[in-house]
């Protein structure tokens, strides 16, 4: 598990102007992705946001300024998706990680040579950052868990299980976009309470649910368990991740075998992965309440306990087709944080390879709905409007309870406190279109 180092340094600046001033790439937190210019036909290659900027990994490698492991890590930046640099593991990335912070300090000798490889934001695309071979989703908000089974089961919200193991299931991969997906409004089976059978149509409780992503970096083979000392080892970073969800398919589907239909149409990314090592500030202690059960031994460890948490500040926003013809904003409708999951990323992937499950560079988990302890902290439509039976009201005065064809859902994160620089994720949107 990485610790403080050099590059988390608060009075590091840099000679990229923009990220000295409050913005969600300073120095100190040098994501990835993968891009290409607009109107360009050059194919995606890596970059590295600083400030208001992208730093094009591919005409970094080129000019040959860094040596050993960061030259290596610099040319597997370089490749058009980010799996080779994921595969190189944590003592390559840290390399590139300071050497990078070191050439883009202020006053740093590179300077002039690194400008030429500076593309505004504002003048790129985003590509997927990886192929993602495997998905992941799981459950991890106990907050998330207690409403909506409240909403099914009053009596009995949580089932016996969930206090003992990460749940999850194997979704879609082909169908997670990056940020700017649009994607239809989904068919499927619904089935109203009084009705005698199903009907094929379009999805009515379209919903949204706020997540994190984390990538898989250093691979394992068939057979092969991580242990919980050495997870963080295995995980590259995390991104913001959006996974919609059709709650009424959902509902008919899922027993019992689980989400299916109603999970694989449209599962959104942020472009920007933040590393494990830039996430080492907001680092926080992780336990159960002592009245739950305790995670067992190969889920146990004093580093998970001590620094296993992740302080993540997330929000999710909405902006109606009404509000786009208005030159109107998206607003926030909601927010909460990563600290509130019920198990930590090393404890997922921990779990996820006990019975020997390889795990692959680009293999994408998700976390599952991250929603707080309060109603307004719900990181999905169907807490927020109580399983459909409460609309909330927006502040042009629409009303939802759950998404309408037109909505763009915008999410957002970022890593703040004292002591530390505020580092974000950017944001990751999406939009829904009528049925097809």
């Amino acid at each position: 598990m990485t610790l403080l180092n050099e590059t988390h340094d608060i009075t590091l600046s840099s000679w990229v102007t923009s990220a000295n001033n409050k913005s969600d790439f300073p120095i100190q937190n040098l994501p990835f992705a993968t891009f290409r210019k607009k109107g360009s036909e050059q194919r995606n290659r890596g970059a590295v946001a600083i400030g208001d900027y992208v730093l094009d990994m591919a005409e970094v490698a080129k000019l040959g300024i860094f040596t050993g492991i960061a030259q290596k890590a610099a040319e597997a930046a370089a490749q058009s998706t980010l799996n080779t640099l994921m595969a190189l593991g944590k003592d390559a990335n840290s390399a590139l990680r300071l050497a990078l912070s070191k050439a883009l300090r202020s006053g740093a000798s590179e300077e002039e040579k690194l400008h030429n490889c500076l593309v505004l934001q504002s003048e790129v695309i985003y590509g997927m950052p990886c192929q993602i071979g495997d998905y992941t989703d799981f459950y991890t908000s106990i907050h998330h868990a207690t409403a909506v089974g409240s909403l099914f089961r009053p009596d009995n919200p949580l089932l016996p299980n969930y206090k003992w193991v990460p749940i999850g299931y194997h979704g879609r991969a082909s169908t997670i976009d990056v940020s700017g997906q649009e994607f239809p409004r989904p068919y499927g089976q619904l089935k109203a309470t009084d009705a005698e059978a199903p009907v094929l149509a379009p999805c009515e409780r379209l919903d949204y649910e706020v997540e994190m992503g984390i990538f898989i970096g250093q691979s394992t083979r068939l057979g092969e368990r991580i242990d919980i000392e050495n997870a963080e080892d295995h995980i590259f970073g995390l991104c913001l991740f959006n996974d919609w969800s059709a709650r009424d398919i959902q509902a008919w589907e899922y027993q019992p075998l689980g989400p299916f239909l109603a999970k694989n149409f449209a599962s959104t990314i942020s472009p920007w992965i933040v590393t494990t090592e830039a996430l080492a500030p907001y680092r926080i202690n992780f336990s159960h309440p002592e009245n739950d059960p305790q995670p067992l031994p190969y889920l146990s460890s004093e580093n998970n306990s001590q620094f296993g948490g992740l302080d993540i500040h997330l929000e999710c926003l909405i902006q109606t087709k009404e509000m786009r013809s208005a030159n109107e904003q998206a607003v926030k409708i909601s927010d909460s944080n990563f600290k509130y999951s019920y198990w930590t990323i090393a404890q997922l992937v921990t779990h996820h390879s006990v019975n020997g499950c390889a795990m692959n560079a680009g293999d994408l988990l998700g976390s599952g709905t991250q929603s707080g302890p309060e109603h307004e902290q719900a990181g999905s439509m169907l807490e927020l409007s109580r399983g459909g039976k409460e609309a909330f009201t927006l502040r042009n005065g629409e009303k939802r309870t759950f998404l309408e064809d037109g909505d763009t859902v915008v999410m957002r994160g970022y890593c703040q406190k004292e002591g530390a620089i505020r580092i974000g994720f950017g944001e990751v949107l999406g939009t829904v279109l009528p049925s097809v």
